[in-house]
């Protein structure tokens, strides 16, 4: 009997969490890695740029549909923009707060350790890459909901030292002009109380999957930014630039990955262990693994070309006399090997 032994069907639950564990800090490390990279290997103008860029993008392929998905359509428009953050941000694993003053006026706050900016990279981002986000996301929310009164005022910034970003939405009397949609004061959010905020529901939000949500949640941040960053920055130079800093984040983040994955010593087996955390189906030969799609599939080549270096970083950390081809054929095939 397995009184105290873990069954089988908790040790594939834990296996799969795990695995999308791993590709979560992979695909969340790649999008913290290009801002860094910006910033200290090109300009911060550049960088407040592609921050821009990549969360006005995301506003507006995800916040509608989201509202709808999150049961906040109808609601007075200050309290669904913030409840949105709160709501959305903690299915992706984002440590969140949220105070509801009246319909007119809804705080949002993200207490430290901020996960965009995590571990020491904090102390790399300029205040002017922080406010890139909200120029980004946050100022457009009413312009997005047909609501020229609604704006967003940023009361403290964690780059910037305080505890925190946090800042509410505020629905005035007259239309905002352009640029007073975002708006920044000295004020503190009311006492964050748990129980009177929103709850996520323990039965429809089990571990897996929110270990899953976790998971699309960055990769989705990759998703965004690496069309964003060829845009930026032209296909030569994104290509060189970004899969340099893919190969860099793959190495550094090897042992965790190898770790979560259990495959130390082994790297097809973290490749496809990889894969499967994905969704793909693999088929493992030799040293051959194929998947038959990739966290960002229908991108096309040359965002394979950059993506591809996190798994490259890995590989090569891992055993740095290994060489390693991959190409997108019915999906991806890897070659490991030597003297490829």
């Amino acid at each position: 009997m397995l009184d105290d032994a873990m069954r089988p069907s908790e040790q594939a639950a834990d296996a799969a969490v795990n695995g999308y564990e791993a590709l979560a800090r992979l695909h969340h490390g790649l999008f913290t890695g290009l801002v860094l990279g910006l910033i200290g290997r090109r300009s911060v103008s550049e960088a407040e740029e592609f921050v821009f860029r990549c969360f006005r993008r995301q506003h507006l392929e995800k916040f509608e549909p989201g509202l709808a998905k999150l049961g906040l359509t109808g609601l007075p428009h200050a309290v669904a923009a913030a409840r949105y953050h709160y709501q959305s941000n903690a299915i992706g694993g984002v440590l969140t707060e949220y105070v509801e003053e009246s319909d007119q006026k809804a705080w949002v706050r993200y207490p430290p350790p901020r996960w965009i900016w995590s571990g020491t990279a904090i102390c790399a981002i300029p205040p002017s890459v922080n406010v890139a986000i909200l120029r980004g996301w946050h100022a457009h929310n009413g312009i997005t909901l047909g609501n020229p009164r609604l704006g967003f005022v940023c009361t403290c910034q964690t780059v910037e030292g305080a505890p925190g970003l946090e800042g509410y939405y505020i629905e005035e009397e007259r239309p905002l002009a352009p640029e007073d949609r975002l708006r920044f004061a000295r004020e503190r959010m009311p006492a964050f109380d748990p129980v009177l905020a929103p709850q996520l529901s323990v039965a429809d939000w089990p571990a897996e999957r929110l270990a899953k949500a976790k998971r699309n949640y960055a990769i989705d941040y990759a998703r965004t930014a690496l069309p964003v960053l060829i845009e930026l920055l032209g296909r030569e130079e994104a290509l060189r630039f970004g899969q340099l800093m893919a190969r860099l984040v793959g190495m550094q983040f090897l042992q965790e990955i190898v770790g979560l994955l259990g495959t130390e010593g082994n790297p097809v087996a973290t490749i496809a262990a990889l894969a499967r955390a994905g969704g793909a189906t693999v088929e493992v030969k030799d040293n051959e693994v194929r998947q038959d799609q990739w966290p960002l599939d229908g991108l096309g080549a040359d965002v394979f070309a950059i993506w591809r270096g996190l798994i490259e970083g890995l590989i090569r950390a891992s055993d740095r006399f290994v060489n390693i081809d991959a190409k997108i054929e019915r999906g991806v095939l890897w070659r490991l090997g030597r003297g490829l």
